[in-house]
């Protein structure tokens, strides 16, 4: 799929439009206690319209390189689903560090060899916009802002996927995480060679991913009205 062509940019729209209306819909919903029918509503359709069309692409066009579900995408979906039904703390900390860092990185600089209308071209984009959906109504819309522990447990999670897919792209001869090699026009291009990229992308990520928790909590925290529960706004660090 080539970037920033037809197959890319309608996929872009859809994005701007639903990140808008993810940001509404959580503001209507801050005053209630716990999950809304909207929010179980979305925590189903996340795998919906990703599983469909990753047993699809298992069952028709199997590739150990780029198939099974170890890019980081693929967990943070489950992750999102989650967070979406329960808005617990650690899922949704989940969904908004991987959803806002790592997985709008392919929206924006799609590493996808496939285009319209291979089922591998509608998974790759139902799983990233509703991954990324999900954090900006989580945290932006609901104001479900992580704590400083929800950040550290996100840290070693990351890190713990990290070790383990290494291990199996050494013993497969595959790419996933990109943790072996950069791919082709990515923001990797902006770090040196491996296996240094790699150690500067985790330094990226902590640092960022700290200023999002203090970000959050500085701006989106609100004392809970009322009788309702804070829902994990107030939560002390």
């Amino acid at each position: 799929m080539p970037s920033y062509g037809p197959s890319h940019l309608v996929p872009l729209a859809i994005f701007a439009v639903g990140l808008v209306a993810a940001v509404w819909v959580g503001r209507r919903h801050r005053e209630h206690d716990g999950p809304t029918a909207s929010s179980r509503a979305l925590a189903t359709l996340v795998p919906a319209v990703t599983v469909p069309f990753q047993l699809l692409d298992l069952a028709t066009d199997f590739d150990i390189g780029v198939t099974l579900p170890l890019h980081l995408c693929d967990l943070a979906w489950i992750a999102a689903t989650w967070a979406l039904w329960t808005q617990r703390p650690f899922p949704v900390a989940l969904t908004y560090f991987w959803g806002l860092t790592l997985t709008i990185q392919g929206i924006i600089t799609p590493s996808l060899g496939e285009d319209f209308p291979e089922p591998r071209y509608f998974a790759f984009w139902a799983l990233h916009l509703l991954i990324v959906w999900a954090a900006v109504y989580l945290v932006i819309g609901l104001g479900l802002v992580p704590r400083w522990r929800d950040y550290a447990a996100a840290v070693a999670t990351t890190l713990a996927w990290a070790v383990a897919t290494y291990c199996f792209n050494e013993v497969a001869d595959t790419n996933y995480g990109y943790l072996q090699r950069k791919p082709d026009g990515s923001i990797l291009d902006l770090f040196g060679p491996w296996p240094w990229y790699v150690v500067e992308e985790v330094a990226v990520v902590v640092v960022a991913w700290a200023a999002m928790t203090w970000g959050a909590r500085t701006a989106l925290r609100r004392p809970s009205r009322g009788t309702h529960r804070p829902r994990g706004r107030s939560h002390p660090s």
